[in-house]
């Protein structure tokens, strides 16, 4: 089945953006993986990436903290800013960009350490040594994620004693310790069992009224229940953006709708 792959960029745009590309197109080696991406991501609101496999979502959301500088081979043309800072200027700091724009992954990957050491990693690498610091600050990120009533008496056991779905909400506490702004979520919950994916749905919920959250997901449910706005991507170009809502209900393209109603994908 063959489509014509243009671009259906409907969503309105937010009176305070987060994270703006232009033109933006990337390429590993001479495979070309992203065609000409434009978008505008709103602050303090959950968008989701949704395509199929290999469409360019985990590689467009690798590009908003720079973790493709670490491919071999990657190269970017285009632009990227956050809070209208070119994020690709020579004058940026990546490491501390990359604790401003936080990652989760889809597989919870904690330090074979205890609960806390996990969390204060970060916050002694930025130098804080005071320890009644580092315990306040431990101490709200386990209750920013909802886990430090489950913890709080084992905060000495190793993290690899935690649960996936815990792990990942550790992860998730780990990265927001470091006070970012944007939160990218690659495939979070892929790992889970329901009880931990609804957890960590309503997680992501409560977060956007602190973070711009961008999660890439191929669960389409998932998109529909957490995100304000949806990005469907196909074949490394943006094929459309809109409202969640409007985008699952009403498509402006054949091609978006099919891929919602599985007509393929």
């Amino acid at each position: 089945m063959s489509y014509p792959l243009q671009q259906t960029v409907t969503a309105e745009a937010p009176e305070t953006p987060c994270i703006e590309t232009s033109k933006l197109s990337a390429y590993y080696k001479s495979k070309q993986a992203l065609h000409d991406v434009s978008i505008t991501i709103p602050e303090n609101k959950v968008t989701a990436f949704i395509g199929p496999s290999g469409c360019g979502k985990s590689t467009l959301l690798r590009s908003f903290n720079r973790l493709n500088d670490l491919v071999d081979g990657f190269r970017l043309d285009g632009n990227i800013s956050i809070h209208g800072q070119n994020i690709y200027s020579p004058d940026v700091y990546v490491p501390e960009l990359r604790s401003r724009v936080g990652m989760v992954f889809q597989k919870p990957n904690p330090f074979p350490a205890s609960i806390v050491d996990n969390i204060a990693y970060g916050l002694r690498l930025k130098g804080i040594r005071k320890s009644t610091m580092i315990h306040e600050m431990v101490e709200w990120a386990l209750r920013s994620v909802y886990l430090w009533d489950e913890v709080k008496d084992r905060l000495n056991d190793n993290a690899l004693s935690l649960s996936g779905g815990q792990q990942q909400r550790l992860i998730i506490a780990r990265a927001i310790v470091m006070q970012p702004k944007v939160l990218l979520l690659d495939e979070p919950a892929s790992a889970l069992d329901p009880i931990a994916t609804f957890k960590l749905e309503q997680l992501i919920q409560n977060l956007k009224d602190q973070y711009t959250v961008v999660i890439v997901t191929h669960n389409m449910q998932q998109a529909g229940r957490v995100s304000d706005y949806t990005a469907f991507m196909y074949m490394g170009k943006l094929i459309e953006y809109d409202l969640t809502a409007t985008l699952f209900t009403n498509p402006k393209e054949r091609l978006t709708e099919d891929y919602i109603t599985g007509a393929y994908g």
